[in-house]
């Protein structure tokens, strides 16, 4: 599509987005009187207006029940999980029985890395990249010495190549085989939340599996925002969190997908709790753990009902507007967004000092694009802030931001550029 920068061409993409009436269903902040240009989705979601009437029913059924709620509410809390597991299985291309929300994000990696890396004399090895977010990072260490091995020999960090900024996928697959008789696991953050790269998931399972190994990843900037399949590709594992791209309030519980054939799999080692337990026993209070054949045999405790109903709440949003619908119009967001950023830098000369580490292939990048500020980047983040533009910023120079399909709209992007443009020129 030929784009152009200005306001009148922004507000016709705006007419013709069959999504755009979805931007009211979210709340804005308000800087100076007027809503904020909002970009900053892929670190934490704005609030889906109904968001206080579904939180509120959990309370008003509290103070009515008490602990009857569990039977009673409207919504009854024993099985609360359940409402959210349908609409969360299409957000990431799962069977219902595969996902699960529970938890938050690092809790559930390393739920997950109890039953998917089990280390032996022979395979011992994890492949992850090495700009991952650092409590992936943390988590990782802390299981290989648990295990009794070295992270620096245990953990195989990939970088980009000399000069530039994000991993090659056939460097990937080359790092798979490289280590094939002693690798034990891919597990890569998809996408990569400094750079926003996305890497290409069923090749690099296939890939896993054709050594003998398993591949999981953690999806926190991917559910919401990525075109997942996660069943289909035979993925082994995935985690995410919910307060990103899917709305759920700052630290919103957090989903996990374990692939059916692990689930069918009641003797694969994993942390128990009663509410792992199958339901059709768990009050009788079994003495052995008898886990259900679902990914909710993963979970420990019963459901934190208040921030699973915020969670409800943007769920149901996601399964009206429908993924398909929302990946169609990321993209076109994303390319209006990459090519006003290049209007600005190339108006203001500024093509040395801004540049765009996020891929250009469409399909190795999402909703975020990362610029590389190389001097007075945090000068130009406060003028955005001035301004009434909500970014992200990421230590030593880059600038992070998302346009989201649910919220953002073109014209959005085009005020952005007006503003992007003026501080390059003040901060050259």
């Amino acid at each position: 599509m030929q784009f152009e920068n200005n306001i009148e061409f922004a507000r016709q993409l705006d007419k013709e987005d069959e999504l755009n009436s979805f931007r009211k269903k979210f709340l804005f902040p308000e800087h100076k009187g007027k809503k904020v240009i909002y970009f900053c989705g892929n670190s934490l979601g704005l609030q889906p207006v109904n968001t206080r009437e579904y939180v509120n029913q959990e309370l008003s059924d509290w103070e009515k029940f008490g602990v009857e709620g569990h039977f009673q509410a409207r919504h009854p809390w024993y099985p609360y999980h359940e409402f959210l597991r349908d609409n969360m299985a299409q957000v990431v291309g799962a069977l219902p029985r595969e996902t699960v929300v529970m938890n938050s994000l690092t809790a559930n990696v390393h739920f997950m890395l109890v039953s998917f890396y089990k280390p032996d004399s022979k395979r011992y090895k994890i492949i992850c990249e090495a700009s991952a977010f650092p409590s992936d990072q943390y988590a990782l260490q802390s299981q290989v010495k648990f295990h009794g091995c070295n992270p620096k020999d245990a953990i195989i960090e990939l970088k980009p190549r000399d000069g530039e900024f994000t991993l090659r996928h056939e460097d990937i697959l080359a790092a798979i085989e490289n280590h094939k008789d002693s690798l034990a696991l891919v597990f890569l953050g998809n996408p990569n939340y400094y750079t926003g790269q996305v890497f290409q998931m069923k090749e690099i399972t296939e890939a896993a599996h054709r050594v003998g190994a398993l591949a999981g990843f953690d999806l926190a900037h991917g559910a919401g925002n990525l075109d997942l399949h996660l069943h289909d590709w035979q993925v082994d594992f995935a985690v995410w969190c919910s307060y990103k791209y899917l709305n759920a309030g700052p630290g919103g519980v957090a989903g996990a997908f374990v692939h059916e054939k692990h689930c069918d799999n009641t003797d694969r080692v994993r942390f128990a709790g009663w509410w792992g337990n199958d339901p059709q026993t768990r009050f009788t209070m079994p003495h052995d753990f008898v886990p259900v054949k679902s990914a909710d045999s993963w979970q420990l405790s019963n459901a934190p009902v208040l921030p699973m109903a915020a969670l409800r709440a943007s769920l149901e949003i996601f399964a009206s507007a429908g993924m398909d619908r929302l990946v169609a119009k990321r993209k076109k967001l994303n390319n209006f967004l990459r090519y006003v950023i290049n209007e600005a830098v190339t108006a203001t000369g500024q093509q040395q000092n801004i540049i765009i580490i996020t891929p250009a292939n469409e399909n190795e990048r999402g909703a975020q694009v990362s610029m590389l500020c190389k001097k007075n980047g945090k000068k130009i983040f406060s003028y955005l802030t001035d301004n009434g533009v909500i970014a992200d910023w990421r230590e030593p120079e880059v600038l992070r931001m998302a346009a989201v399909p649910l919220y953002n709209s073109f014209e959005d992007i085009f005020s952005f550029g007006e503003y992007f443009k003026q501080a390059l020129a003040l901060h050259k």
